[in-house]
């Protein structure tokens, strides 16, 4: 049953689409790169068909004054850095990333492009930016906060899975914004009385291996660290922990959509409406490096009901009544 209801715009009604009211004048026409680490999916289209909406809506017509130059990494570091560096080749207006990895990526190629962050977690940490509130340099945008949500997982997953003592963490090792969400999450579980057992993957090819470990190793619970690989496998991720009776928890919806028992985190959908306010606002003169990063401030709870009574738990009904969405 649907808590909240929502509307993913869809390519094909872009394509139709008339002229936005108030577009902007004919003239300059901008060219914005959209970088993504990750293997093209449906899902993560979405994100940027919204991104696209939303700039059509603040005047933006693709053809006639903006038109966007989208690269994917297919997951291959190598081949992100060399697409970062062709958008800056291509001079572009703007350059808008979808993680961590590809923000970092599109610094290390320019210097002065303005770059807007439409999804990452701690970009102080990670060096992206000066501070939140005066970001400095090139970069700004969105983050996801994924560190400090890491408490209110665990709580959710003592609730779902309240026989669970000990966690694991799964991890995608090439992601730095991982370790972070994992020192959060260790740092949580103190407070709560989980036992945390985190163990790192480099590749798809790992990922088997690694659920078969978490499950030998007697965990009570999975946690996934969401990063740009394990999204684009979030549906094998999902299969594995119910092969291996593993209640899992994670801060994106999608992997619940795709079998996993439970998310809370931001919507992407906000994230990328968001960016584009910002990509906005620099193209008419705003500097990245004056415009704060904006923190989240709504947060989405997902529960798959399917998956839950599959492995035998009860969710309780007052948690049920808060969720956004249940998945039955």
């Amino acid at each position: 049953m649907e808590r909240r209801a929502f509307i993913v715009a869809m390519a094909g009604g872009l394509l139709a689409a008339p002229r936005a009211a108030g577009a902007q004048p004919a003239g300059k026409v901008y060219r914005i790169g959209l970088l993504e680490y990750s293997t093209p999916d449906a899902a993560r289209q979405a994100w940027w068909i919204v991104f696209r909406q939303r700039m059509r809506e603040l005047g933006y017509v693709e053809g006639q004054n903006i038109t966007f130059e989208p690269r994917w990494a297919q997951d291959d570091d190598d081949r992100l850095s060399k697409l970062a560096a062709e958008l800056v080749g291509l001079k572009m207006d703007v350059i808008v990333t979808a993680s961590s990895t590809s923000a970092l990526a599109a610094k290390r190629a320019t210097m002065t492009i303005p770059i807007v962050m439409a999804t990452g977690s701690d970009p102080v940490a990670l060096g992206l930016v000066a501070s939140l509130r005066q970001p400095g340099g090139n970069v700004t945008g969105m983050t996801t906060i994924n560190r400090e949500l890491a408490a209110k997982r665990l709580e959710l997953l003592r609730i779902v899975a309240p026989r669970a003592s000990r966690i694991a963490i799964l991890r995608d090792e090439a992601n730095p914004a991982s370790r972070l969400a994992v020192d959060g999450t260790e740092a949580a579980a103190k407070t709560v009385g989980f036992t945390i057992h985190s163990i790192s993957v480099r590749s798809p090819a790992e990922i088997e291996a690694a659920l078969a470990t978490v499950a030998r190793g007697r965990a009570g619970a999975l946690s996934i660290v969401p990063s740009p690989m394990f999204f684009f496998h979030r549906k094998r991720l999902a299969d594995l922990a119910m092969k291996h009776r593993l209640p899992t928890i994670v801060g994106v919806r999608e992997y619940v959509e795709a079998g996993c028992l439970v998310s809370y985190g931001v919507h992407n959908t906000d994230l990328f409406r968001g960016a584009a306010v910002y990509v906005d606002k620099i193209l008419k003169g705003a500097k990245p490096g004056d415009l704060p990063i904006e923190q989240p401030t709504k947060f989405e709870l997902v529960i798959n009901l399917k998956t839950a009574k599959a492995l035998g738990l009860t969710i309780p009904p007052s948690l049920l009544q808060r969720a956004d969405q249940v998945i039955e």
